[in-house]
């Protein structure tokens, strides 16, 4: 349509930019000046640079320009809002200025049997666990209390989902129907538009160790900040983990942070009495901020399988 376009991923932006110091065909403030008045700029790939102090001294130049002068500009990232650096935050979320447009398809590029795998937040792959699929188990014969403690569990799991206050805690064996709970709560507050975080504990610590990597486009504390600050958080299978000094550091940090920030965090365990660290029973037992529900029917077995029947070489 004729209209100049600056199209650049911000970490070769941040290159460009160093480069012209030593360039002898331009000055920096001429490559600057070339970014920031562009008539029509695209940003790709906000997030994966380097924050040094530098580097976000001059992106909240180019974005605060841009944005007094209202000049158009196109923003991707992978990273959630409230993770971004607060002045330039407060700039993308000026709703008279800023359309946000929020992408939950999955990445093309992988098989569909793969997709999703390597993101932090686990809850597309149990779609199925919902409020209205969660058994009750009334015709298994489960003892009184077993059935109670099941329903209580659902009852507070419903509640919850409705108004995410303070911190909920499921425990009980294996199969009991902790997860279906806790995965059920998360799409409910989805559906309301909330951003979820739903992760196995030993898998978001597997997340953390990944960023070690020096091929990893994602920091560590960048993927610690995504936990510790999501809206709603939750923590499946807390216990099963190895539980080396630099793990038991990391998850006290983040039920340190969510306890004195009163985050809204779901929590399920089979024997958090024996498996945790005493520092973080000490927040999960206080009665003014978790809500804790025993649940002490057994695994959940199911009807058995159907055997598939064979079909004759006509039906194929």
């Amino acid at each position: 349509m004729g209209v100049p376009t600056l199209f650049i991923t911000v970490p070769d932006l941040l290159d460009t930019l160093r480069f012209a110091y030593d360039d002898k065909e331009t000055t920096f403030e001429e490559r600057f000046e070339q970014v920031r008045r562009a008539p029509l700029l695209i940003l790709d790939d906000f997030g994966t640079q380097n924050a040094t102090s530098w580097a976000q001294e001059k992106l909240f130049q180019i974005f605060n320009y841009r944005y007094i002068n209202r000049l158009p500009l196109v923003v991707t990232t992978n990273i959630p809002l409230d993770t971004i650096e607060e002045r330039i935050r407060s700039r993308l979320e000026d709703p008279d200025l800023v359309t946000k447009m929020h992408i939950l398809a999955p990445d093309y590029r992988r098989p569909a049997g793969d997709r999703g795998q390597d993101k932090l937040t686990s809850l597309d792959l149990l779609y199925k666990y919902t409020f209205a699929n969660f058994d009750l188990r009334k015709e298994e014969g489960l003892k009184p209390e077993e059935l109670k403690s099941l329903e209580a569990a659902f009852r507070a799991a419903r509640d919850y989902a409705e108004y995410p206050e303070g911190w909920l805690m499921f425990t009980g064996p294996h199969g009991c129907g902790k997860t279906h709970l806790a995965a059920a709560i998360g799409h409910a507050r989805r559906d309301q538009g909330d951003r979820v975080v739903f992760t196995v504990v030993p898998e978001m610590l597997d997340h953390l160790r990944a960023t070690f990597n020096p091929e990893s486009t994602v920091r560590l504390d960048r993927r610690f900040e995504e936990v510790r600050t999501a809206p709603l958080l939750i923590l499946d299978d807390l216990g099963t983990q190895n539980a080396t000094p630099w793990v038991r550091e990391k998850l006290y940090q983040l039920f340190n942070y969510r306890y004195n920030a009163e985050l809204p965090t779901v929590i399920t365990t089979a024997d958090y009495v024996k498996e945790v660290d005493p520092r973080l029973l000490s927040r999960m037992e206080d009665r003014r901020l978790c809500a804790i529900y025993a649940i002490t029917a057994p695994s959940f077995r199911g009807a058995p399988a159907q055997p598939r029947r064979k079909r004759s070489p006509r039906s194929r």
